[in-house]
Protein backbone atom coordinates (compact mmCIF):
# COMPACT_ATOMS: atom_id res chain seq x y z
CA UNK A 1 0.00 0.00 0.00
CA UNK A 2 1.17 3.73 -0.95
CA UNK A 3 2.88 5.40 1.83
CA UNK A 4 2.51 8.51 -0.07
CA UNK A 5 -1.70 8.11 0.34
CA UNK A 6 -2.06 11.20 2.65
CA UNK A 7 -2.82 14.94 1.71
CA UNK A 8 -0.18 17.36 0.35
CA UNK A 9 -1.54 20.23 1.37
CA UNK A 10 -2.29 21.19 -2.32
CA UNK A 11 -3.49 24.56 -1.42
CA UNK A 12 -6.76 23.75 -3.12
CA UNK A 13 -10.15 22.29 -2.47
CA UNK A 14 -13.05 20.51 -3.27
CA UNK A 15 -14.34 24.25 -4.71
CA UNK A 16 -11.68 24.75 -7.06
CA UNK A 17 -11.82 24.38 -10.64
CA UNK A 18 -9.74 23.32 -13.50
CA UNK A 19 -9.09 26.37 -15.03
CA UNK A 20 -8.06 27.63 -11.48
CA UNK A 21 -5.43 24.49 -11.26
CA UNK A 22 -3.78 24.77 -14.41
CA UNK A 23 -3.12 28.76 -13.84
CA UNK A 24 0.79 29.55 -14.45
CA UNK A 25 1.24 25.82 -16.12
CA UNK A 26 2.50 26.30 -19.62
CA UNK A 27 1.83 22.94 -21.45
CA UNK A 28 3.15 24.19 -25.08
CA UNK A 29 4.76 21.47 -26.78
CA UNK A 30 2.87 19.00 -24.37
CA UNK A 31 0.55 16.56 -26.29
CA UNK A 32 -2.41 15.13 -24.38
CA UNK A 33 -4.82 12.74 -24.89
CA UNK A 34 -8.47 13.15 -23.35
CA UNK A 35 -10.73 9.49 -23.94
CA UNK A 36 -14.51 11.10 -23.60
CA UNK A 37 -13.18 14.90 -24.33
CA UNK A 38 -16.24 15.76 -26.01
CA UNK A 39 -18.54 15.89 -23.51
CA UNK A 40 -19.15 16.61 -19.92
CA UNK A 41 -15.63 16.44 -17.62
CA UNK A 42 -13.59 15.66 -20.47
CA UNK A 43 -15.00 18.24 -22.60
CA UNK A 44 -13.94 20.67 -19.60
CA UNK A 45 -10.42 18.82 -19.42
CA UNK A 46 -10.15 19.52 -22.93
CA UNK A 47 -10.45 23.33 -22.88
CA UNK A 48 -8.46 23.99 -19.98
CA UNK A 49 -5.35 21.63 -21.50
CA UNK A 50 -5.77 23.51 -24.97
CA UNK A 51 -6.13 27.00 -23.01
CA UNK A 52 -2.31 26.44 -21.26
CA UNK A 53 -1.07 25.22 -24.72
CA UNK A 54 -1.46 21.46 -25.01
CA UNK A 55 -1.82 19.68 -28.67
CA UNK A 56 -4.86 17.82 -27.63
CA UNK A 57 -6.22 14.76 -29.06
CA UNK A 58 -10.00 13.17 -28.58
CA UNK A 59 -10.35 9.92 -29.46
CA UNK A 60 -14.16 8.99 -30.42
CA UNK A 61 -16.51 6.49 -31.46
CA UNK A 62 -18.69 9.12 -33.55
CA UNK A 63 -16.31 11.50 -34.65
CA UNK A 64 -18.48 13.55 -36.77
CA UNK A 65 -20.92 14.07 -33.28
CA UNK A 66 -17.96 14.62 -31.11
CA UNK A 67 -16.77 17.30 -33.71
CA UNK A 68 -20.12 19.09 -33.52
CA UNK A 69 -20.20 18.60 -30.12
CA UNK A 70 -16.99 20.73 -29.39
CA UNK A 71 -18.02 22.68 -31.98
CA UNK A 72 -16.80 25.85 -29.73
CA UNK A 73 -13.69 24.75 -28.42
CA UNK A 74 -11.34 25.16 -31.46
CA UNK A 75 -8.00 23.43 -31.43
CA UNK A 76 -8.21 19.51 -30.13
CA UNK A 77 -7.99 17.05 -32.73
CA UNK A 78 -10.53 14.57 -32.79
CA UNK A 79 -9.49 10.55 -33.97
CA UNK A 80 -12.06 7.59 -34.59
CA UNK A 81 -11.31 4.74 -31.32
CA UNK A 82 -14.19 2.99 -29.81
CA UNK A 83 -13.08 1.45 -25.86
CA UNK A 84 -14.79 -1.66 -26.89
CA UNK A 85 -13.31 -2.46 -29.89
CA UNK A 86 -9.73 -3.77 -29.79
CA UNK A 87 -8.82 -3.27 -33.34
CA UNK A 88 -9.72 0.48 -32.89
CA UNK A 89 -7.90 1.04 -29.84
CA UNK A 90 -4.99 -0.65 -32.10
CA UNK A 91 -4.91 1.29 -34.88
CA UNK A 92 -5.45 4.47 -33.02
CA UNK A 93 -2.25 3.98 -31.27
CA UNK A 94 -1.04 3.00 -34.62
CA UNK A 95 -1.85 6.20 -36.02
CA UNK A 96 -0.15 8.32 -33.16
CA UNK A 97 3.03 6.52 -32.67
CA UNK A 98 3.48 7.23 -36.17
CA UNK A 99 3.04 10.90 -36.14
CA UNK A 100 3.80 11.76 -32.32
CA UNK A 101 7.05 10.75 -31.16
CA UNK A 102 5.68 11.85 -27.36
CA UNK A 103 2.86 11.75 -24.85
CA UNK A 104 3.04 13.58 -21.98
CA UNK A 105 -0.46 13.67 -20.63
CA UNK A 106 -3.00 10.70 -21.03
CA UNK A 107 -6.31 11.11 -18.90
CA UNK A 108 -8.64 8.04 -19.13
CA UNK A 109 -11.57 10.07 -18.71
CA UNK A 110 -14.40 8.20 -20.25
CA UNK A 111 -16.60 5.79 -18.92
CA UNK A 112 -20.07 4.20 -18.23
CA UNK A 113 -22.13 3.65 -15.16
CA UNK A 114 -25.18 1.41 -13.39
CA UNK A 115 -26.06 0.04 -17.16
CA UNK A 116 -29.44 -1.57 -15.92
CA UNK A 117 -28.94 -4.89 -17.26
CA UNK A 118 -25.96 -7.00 -17.77
CA UNK A 119 -24.27 -6.64 -21.37
CA UNK A 120 -21.21 -8.15 -22.67
CA UNK A 121 -18.97 -7.13 -24.93
CA UNK A 122 -18.06 -9.24 -27.45
CA UNK A 123 -15.32 -10.96 -25.82
CA UNK A 124 -17.43 -12.01 -23.01
CA UNK A 125 -16.89 -9.29 -20.68
CA UNK A 126 -19.22 -8.01 -18.37
CA UNK A 127 -19.50 -4.01 -20.30
CA UNK A 128 -18.77 -1.63 -17.30
CA UNK A 129 -15.36 -3.25 -17.17
CA UNK A 130 -14.78 -4.02 -20.14
CA UNK A 131 -15.25 -0.03 -21.25
CA UNK A 132 -14.06 1.35 -17.80
CA UNK A 133 -11.29 -0.65 -17.02
CA UNK A 134 -10.12 -3.17 -19.99
CA UNK A 135 -10.18 -0.69 -23.07
CA UNK A 136 -8.07 1.47 -21.11
CA UNK A 137 -5.33 -0.93 -20.29
CA UNK A 138 -4.79 -1.37 -24.03
CA UNK A 139 -4.46 1.95 -25.04
CA UNK A 140 -2.16 2.76 -22.12
CA UNK A 141 -0.05 -0.89 -23.19
CA UNK A 142 -0.50 0.61 -27.08
CA UNK A 143 0.82 3.85 -26.30
CA UNK A 144 3.62 2.83 -24.16
CA UNK A 145 6.86 3.77 -26.35
CA UNK A 146 5.06 7.13 -26.65
CA UNK A 147 4.58 7.45 -22.86
CA UNK A 148 8.29 6.51 -22.15
CA UNK A 149 9.63 8.76 -24.70
CA UNK A 150 8.70 11.97 -22.91
CA UNK A 151 10.92 11.37 -20.11
CA UNK A 152 7.88 12.74 -17.55
CA UNK A 153 4.16 11.32 -18.57
CA UNK A 154 1.37 11.41 -16.48
CA UNK A 155 -1.31 8.73 -16.88
CA UNK A 156 -4.42 10.17 -14.99
CA UNK A 157 -7.58 7.25 -14.70
CA UNK A 158 -11.12 8.20 -13.29
CA UNK A 159 -12.14 6.14 -10.34
CA UNK A 160 -14.93 7.08 -8.40
CA UNK A 161 -16.37 6.80 -4.63
CA UNK A 162 -18.14 4.28 -6.00
CA UNK A 163 -15.16 1.93 -5.98
CA UNK A 164 -16.43 1.52 -2.53
CA UNK A 165 -19.24 -0.86 -3.56
CA UNK A 166 -17.18 -3.36 -4.70
CA UNK A 167 -13.89 -4.64 -4.31
CA UNK A 168 -12.58 -6.49 -7.83
CA UNK A 169 -14.20 -9.98 -7.74
CA UNK A 170 -11.32 -11.92 -9.29
CA UNK A 171 -13.56 -15.11 -9.18
CA UNK A 172 -16.28 -13.85 -11.00
CA UNK A 173 -16.08 -10.51 -13.15
CA UNK A 174 -18.59 -11.22 -15.73
CA UNK A 175 -21.12 -12.08 -12.89
CA UNK A 176 -21.61 -15.63 -14.16
CA UNK A 177 -21.80 -16.88 -10.89
CA UNK A 178 -23.70 -14.10 -8.87
CA UNK A 179 -26.83 -12.13 -9.85
CA UNK A 180 -25.74 -9.23 -11.55
CA UNK A 181 -26.10 -5.39 -9.53
CA UNK A 182 -24.93 -2.77 -11.55
CA UNK A 183 -24.03 -0.83 -8.45
CA UNK A 184 -21.57 -3.90 -7.48
CA UNK A 185 -20.38 -3.88 -11.38
CA UNK A 186 -19.71 -0.07 -11.54
CA UNK A 187 -17.75 0.04 -8.19
CA UNK A 188 -15.82 -3.11 -9.40
CA UNK A 189 -14.87 -1.33 -12.34
CA UNK A 190 -13.98 1.58 -10.32
CA UNK A 191 -12.01 -0.45 -8.08
CA UNK A 192 -10.32 -1.76 -10.45
CA UNK A 193 -9.43 2.27 -12.05
CA UNK A 194 -7.49 2.34 -8.70
CA UNK A 195 -5.63 -0.72 -8.62
CA UNK A 196 -4.53 -0.24 -12.52
CA UNK A 197 -3.04 3.44 -11.60
CA UNK A 198 -1.13 1.11 -8.52
CA UNK A 199 0.63 -1.23 -10.49
CA UNK A 200 1.30 1.29 -13.59
CA UNK A 201 2.62 3.91 -11.53
CA UNK A 202 5.19 1.19 -9.81
CA UNK A 203 5.91 -0.41 -13.53
CA UNK A 204 6.23 2.96 -14.98
CA UNK A 205 8.50 5.17 -12.29
CA UNK A 206 12.23 3.98 -13.83
CA UNK A 207 10.78 5.52 -17.11
CA UNK A 208 9.37 8.68 -15.84
CA UNK A 209 5.64 7.39 -16.35
CA UNK A 210 3.48 8.43 -12.87
CA UNK A 211 0.20 7.21 -12.50
CA UNK A 212 -2.91 8.62 -10.64
CA UNK A 213 -6.43 7.52 -10.06
CA UNK A 214 -9.23 10.53 -9.26
CA UNK A 215 -12.47 10.73 -7.56
CA UNK A 216 -13.80 13.90 -9.55
CA UNK A 217 -17.32 14.58 -7.37
CA UNK A 218 -20.48 13.80 -8.01
CA UNK A 219 -21.42 15.50 -11.03
CA UNK A 220 -25.00 14.87 -12.26
CA UNK A 221 -24.65 17.48 -15.52
CA UNK A 222 -22.82 14.84 -17.47
CA UNK A 223 -23.92 11.23 -19.83
CA UNK A 224 -22.48 8.97 -17.30
CA UNK A 225 -25.69 9.62 -15.46
CA UNK A 226 -27.78 8.46 -18.04
CA UNK A 227 -29.43 5.62 -16.99
CA UNK A 228 -30.78 6.67 -13.44
CA UNK A 229 -33.31 8.16 -13.59
CA UNK A 230 -35.34 11.16 -11.80
CA UNK A 231 -36.88 9.58 -9.08
CA UNK A 232 -33.58 7.66 -8.37
CA UNK A 233 -31.85 11.31 -8.09
CA UNK A 234 -34.46 12.38 -5.60
CA UNK A 235 -33.98 9.42 -3.46
CA UNK A 236 -30.22 9.79 -3.33
CA UNK A 237 -31.08 13.88 -2.09
CA UNK A 238 -28.88 15.61 -5.49
CA UNK A 239 -31.75 17.57 -6.54
CA UNK A 240 -33.60 20.72 -5.22
CA UNK A 241 -37.09 21.17 -5.25
CA UNK A 242 -37.21 22.36 -8.81
CA UNK A 243 -35.32 19.15 -9.80
CA UNK A 244 -32.29 20.63 -10.82
CA UNK A 245 -28.77 19.42 -9.79
CA UNK A 246 -27.69 20.69 -6.15
CA UNK A 247 -24.11 22.32 -6.28
CA UNK A 248 -22.42 21.90 -3.01
CA UNK A 249 -18.98 21.13 -3.72
CA UNK A 250 -17.96 20.45 0.23
CA UNK A 251 -20.65 17.97 0.46
CA UNK A 252 -19.60 16.11 -2.79
CA UNK A 253 -22.12 17.69 -5.11
CA UNK A 254 -20.03 19.76 -7.71
CA UNK A 255 -20.28 21.71 -11.12
CA UNK A 256 -18.27 20.39 -14.57
CA UNK A 257 -15.57 23.17 -14.00
CA UNK A 258 -15.12 21.57 -10.25
CA UNK A 259 -15.49 18.32 -11.40
CA UNK A 260 -12.76 18.43 -13.50
CA UNK A 261 -10.31 19.79 -11.24
CA UNK A 262 -8.79 17.06 -9.72
CA UNK A 263 -7.66 15.13 -12.95
CA UNK A 264 -5.93 18.40 -14.47
CA UNK A 265 -4.25 18.63 -11.14
CA UNK A 266 -2.98 15.57 -11.37
CA UNK A 267 -2.05 15.82 -14.91
CA UNK A 268 -0.12 19.04 -14.48
CA UNK A 269 0.65 19.99 -11.25
CA UNK A 270 4.46 20.43 -9.97
CA UNK A 271 3.22 19.92 -6.51
CA UNK A 272 2.81 16.19 -8.04
CA UNK A 273 6.52 15.62 -9.00
CA UNK A 274 8.08 12.48 -7.99
CA UNK A 275 4.29 10.90 -7.00
CA UNK A 276 2.02 8.21 -8.44
CA UNK A 277 0.21 5.59 -7.77
CA UNK A 278 -1.87 7.81 -5.31
CA UNK A 279 -5.91 8.39 -5.48
CA UNK A 280 -6.89 11.70 -5.51
CA UNK A 281 -9.88 13.68 -4.40
CA UNK A 282 -10.92 17.79 -3.85
CA UNK A 283 -8.04 18.47 -6.07
CA UNK A 284 -5.77 16.76 -3.14
CA UNK A 285 -4.56 13.55 -2.68
CA UNK A 286 -7.35 11.58 -0.06
CA UNK A 287 -6.74 10.26 3.28
CA UNK A 288 -6.88 6.38 3.38
CA UNK A 289 -10.73 5.22 5.20
CA UNK A 290 -10.25 2.77 8.68
CA UNK A 291 -12.89 0.61 7.28
CA UNK A 292 -11.24 -1.60 4.74
CA UNK A 293 -14.66 -3.61 3.70
CA UNK A 294 -16.53 -3.05 0.50
CA UNK A 295 -19.91 -1.78 1.12
CA UNK A 296 -23.11 -1.64 -0.16
CA UNK A 297 -24.82 1.04 -2.91
CA UNK A 298 -27.02 2.42 0.16
CA UNK A 299 -23.97 2.29 3.05
CA UNK A 300 -21.56 3.72 0.44
CA UNK A 301 -24.31 6.83 -0.31
CA UNK A 302 -24.82 7.24 3.27
CA UNK A 303 -20.78 7.67 3.66
CA UNK A 304 -20.79 9.46 0.30
CA UNK A 305 -20.00 12.93 1.48
CA UNK A 306 -16.62 11.31 3.13
CA UNK A 307 -13.78 11.61 1.23
CA UNK A 308 -11.11 8.97 1.15
CA UNK A 309 -10.08 5.51 -0.26
CA UNK A 310 -10.77 2.15 0.70
CA UNK A 311 -7.70 -0.02 1.51
CA UNK A 312 -8.73 -3.04 -0.88
CA UNK A 313 -8.39 -0.20 -4.04
CA UNK A 314 -4.36 0.31 -3.45
CA UNK A 315 -3.28 -3.51 -2.42
CA UNK A 316 -0.33 -3.85 -4.47
CA UNK A 317 -1.01 -7.90 -4.61
CA UNK A 318 -4.43 -7.43 -5.87
CA UNK A 319 -2.74 -4.71 -8.29
CA UNK A 320 -0.58 -7.09 -9.42
CA UNK A 321 -3.27 -9.41 -9.47
CA UNK A 322 -5.47 -7.37 -11.57
CA UNK A 323 -2.51 -6.15 -14.17
CA UNK A 324 -2.09 -10.05 -15.09
CA UNK A 325 -5.62 -11.06 -15.32
CA UNK A 326 -6.13 -8.13 -17.85
CA UNK A 327 -2.99 -8.99 -20.10
CA UNK A 328 -4.88 -12.80 -20.20
CA UNK A 329 -8.49 -11.10 -20.95
CA UNK A 330 -7.11 -8.04 -23.42
CA UNK A 331 -4.06 -10.49 -24.77
CA UNK A 332 -1.41 -7.04 -24.35
CA UNK A 333 1.10 -6.31 -22.65
CA UNK A 334 3.52 -2.87 -22.51
CA UNK A 335 4.67 -2.95 -25.71
CA UNK A 336 8.72 -1.93 -25.65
Amino acid sequence: MSSLQQPIHSGFNAASTAAEVIQGIDLKGKTAIVTGGYSGLGFETVRVLLAAGAEVIVPARDVARAQAQMGEVKGAHVWPMDLLDPQSIDAFAERFLASHKTLHILINNAGIMALPELSLDARGYELQFATNHLGHFQLVARLWPALKAAKGARIVSLSSRGHRFSSVVFEDINFTQRAYDRWLAYGQSKTANVLFAVELDRLGQEHGVRAFAVHPGGILDTNLAKHIDLEEFRSMGVLDAAGKPIIDPFNGLKNVQQGASTQVWCATSPALNDMGGVYCEDTEVAVLMADPKAGDFNLAMEGFAQGGVKAYALDAESAKRLWALSEEMTRVSLSA
